[in-house]
């Protein structure tokens, strides 16, 4: 499969490690200029140097909206155009049963994992019609649709990342603007790490080579981006499934 995104710059959040990191270092290798936003820019600034001139790294917290407006901006000014939005900064931590959470961490994660997809939508979506369009991945997951022991917070803020996925593609298809979101299944990366700590629920108990890499999220990140995808917008496309890695071209 050919992807060509030269000319195009993409901004990824949460993009100092795991799949962020991976997605910035893949669109930037089929040609993307790539803006790499997280709440720390030490890491950031460390991959963008190892990308090159294509890369920017800004600090930017998903919870404060102008954070994300400020970051949009720097990207249009940098490099002229921002066509695609990877909204992937996410927490999980704490996990905790509904009884025992503790409701300022909950909050924390829904201003994370919920409203940072919101705040990413309502500061990029303005630029792309002005830019004649774009695409927007939300990075979703199969608590969105689920339930699972200690994960309210997470099931539930995917769960609003869904409806904001399904909201969005009804509102901006007109406009030429994809959204569309991605449900990678369970990816080795130190989130992963947090859940086999917390011995909670089936996932916790999953063998490490189970796990994808996060490779495979930003491969599957880079063809959402293209035509073939298209008839996932407005929903949730999953990489659990042979035909979705089959689809992205990770298997035969």
């Amino acid at each position: 499969m050919s992807i060509d995104l030269t000319g195009k710059t993409a901004l990824i959040t949460g993009a100092s490690r795991g799949i962020g990191e991976a997605a910035a270092r893949i669109l930037a290798g089929y040609g993307a200029n790539v803006v790499l936003a997280a709440r720390s820019s030490s890491d950031t600034a460390r991959i963008a140097a190892d990308i090159g001139e294509r890369a920017l790294a800004v600090t930017c917290d998903v919870a404060d909206y102008s954070d994300l407006d400020a970051a949009m901006t720097k990207a249009v000014d940098r490099f002229g155009s921002l066509d695609i939005l990877v909204n992937n900064a996410g927490v999980i931590d704490p996990i905790a049963r509904i009884e025992e959470s503790d409701p300022e961490a909950w909050d924390q994660v829904v201003d994370i994992n919920f409203k940072g997809v919101y705040h990413g939508l309502r500061a990029a979506i303005p630029v792309m019609k002005r830019g004649g369009g774009g695409v927007i991945i939300n990075i979703s997951s199969g608590a969105a649709t689920g339930a699972l022991e200690g994960w309210s917070h997470y099931c539930a803020t995917k769960a609003g990342v869904l409806s904001l996925t399904r909201c969005a593609h009804v509102e901006c298809a007109a406009d030429n603007i994809r959204v569309v979101g991605l449900s990678p299944g369970t990816v080795a990366t130190d989130m992963q790490r947090s859940i086999k700590d917390s011995g909670v629920n089936p996932v916790s108990q999953l063998d490490w080579s189970t796990h994808i890499s996060p490779e495979w999220v930003g491969e599957a990140i880079a063809w959402l981006t293209t035509d073939a995808a298209r008839p996932y917008d407005g929903d949730d496309f999953s990489l659990k499934t042979e035909e979705g890695r089959r689809a992205v071209g990770l298997i035969d």
